[in-house]
């Protein structure tokens, strides 16, 4: 049963509750089939994908959970025709999504651009592994974080998300869709080989809320007056007279390759309907922040062994916060300015070379120092708890 709620005049709104296709209760799961699951309590009915270590168990949980729920599974011959497919059964009206790891991730790039400049909603899960290229294929890494906003060319805006835990890949990869089609833009999970094969308890809801793309009878699909910037999207088969292309175009989707206006319009739109809706787009989780002055920024799975140094500090006398990012983009700028300037030092643990760091030191005014590491390990406390040592 479904609950369709109603505005002020009696239209539905794009937000509803509908029944967990999950038991109820507390599950034993490791993050890959947590995510999986998460999926599908947002509606996901299609998944296209290539098999890629360290992502492999989402493919195989939703090839088995797709057949019985009436979706549709497709193993294709590589990643670029898994993202492709995707785009396209979203235009067709599905909630569709992919996963993948590092190397399917750069051959997804230019479909992903594509997905940007049409306002395809869909969902990526990134599995990161210790790269570049092949790399290490079975071992943790977080070097995806860059490419997930600068992979394509362009000027555009992603979402994308970054779970620590199992019940984490769960709810944000239902919150990645619902993102995603609330502002019909794609949505990433920027998890990691630790998070994706951790196994641990996690609780599902009875009811679950998902959002769904807007639809307008007659609405242009690539242009809004509204405020959100965000258009109605009809698919293929409703009767809407529908142009999708990669070019530049105007509000009924024409190309307008030799439009200046109209390029610019269209890109300072998709752009502003992320941008303007940073802070309610964004998510982070501080842990005792008021007092400390030293802080800790990081995320995902490396936030696990961050906290658990910062709360031994704590125990200790030091003055150590935490705050950790669980939206990546747009970048949580105002929580990340807040923190910094209170504090004399900011250290960036990163299974990297550094690349959140930098996005810290545009809003810092002290020494930000970061952390990395990449030799396919996660960060232990004792790593963490050495390099402050330095610093005290």
């Amino acid at each position: 049963m479904t609950v369709v709620i109603l505005d002020n005049q009696g239209h539905p709104m794009p937000s509803r509750w509908v029944k967990s296709p999950f038991p109820k209760g507390m599950h034993y799961l490791s993050g890959n089939d947590a995510a999986a699951e998460g999926a599908l309590a947002a509606g996901c009915r299609f998944y296209a994908g290539y098999p890629i270590t360290p992502s492999s168990e989402i493919m195989e949980r939703m090839a088995l959970r797709l057949r019985e729920l009436r979706g549709v599974f497709i193993q294709m011959e590589d990643e670029i025709a898994s993202i492709s497919a995707v785009i396209g059964a979203s235009w067709a009206g599905a909630k569709a999504m992919t996963a993948t790891s590092g190397p399917g991730f750069s051959l997804m790039q230019e479909a992903i651009g594509y997905a940007a400049f049409t306002e395809t909603p869909c969902v990526i899960i990134d599995v990161q592994r210790a790269g570049p290229c092949t790399g290490q294929a079975t071992r943790v890494g977080s070097g995806d974080i860059m490419q997930a906003k600068w992979g394509s060319h362009g000027d555009y805006q992603v979402i994308a998300l970054s779970p620590w835990s199992v019940q984490e890949m769960y709810d944000l990869t239902l919150g990645a869709f619902n993102l995603s089609e609330q502002y019909r833009v794609p949505a990433f999970v920027m998890a990691d080989e630790a998070v994706g094969h951790l196994r641990e308890s996690m609780s599902v809801n009875a009811r679950v809320e998902i959002w769904d793309r807007k639809k307008k009878k007659g609405g242009s699909p690539f242009g809004t007056e509204e405020k959100d910037g965000v258009p109605p999207m009809p698919a293929f088969g409703e009767g809407e007279r529908l142009l999708v292309t990669g070019s530049t175009h105007n509000e009924l989707g024409f190309r307008k390759t030799d439009a200046p206006e109209a390029h610019a319009k269209l890109v300072e739109r998709i752009n502003k309907k992320i941008l303007n809706h940073r802070s309610m787009i964004s998510g982070t989780e501080g842990y005792f922040l008021e007092d400390s002055e030293i802080f800790l920024i990081t995320y995902g799975f490396t936030a696990r062994t961050s906290l658990f140094v910062v709360k031994r500090l704590r125990k200790e006398g030091k003055k150590v916060g935490l705050l950790r990012l669980k939206t990546l983009w747009p970048f949580p700028e105002e929580a990340v300015a807040e923190v910094v300037k209170r504090g004399k030092k900011v250290m960036v643990p990163e299974m990297n070379q550094g690349q959140v760091v930098g996005e810290v030191r545009k809003l810092c005014p002290g020494e930000v120092i970061p952390l990395n590491q990449t030799d396919g390990e996660v960060i232990r406390p004792e790593t963490i708890m050495d390099e402050l040592k330095k610093i005290w």
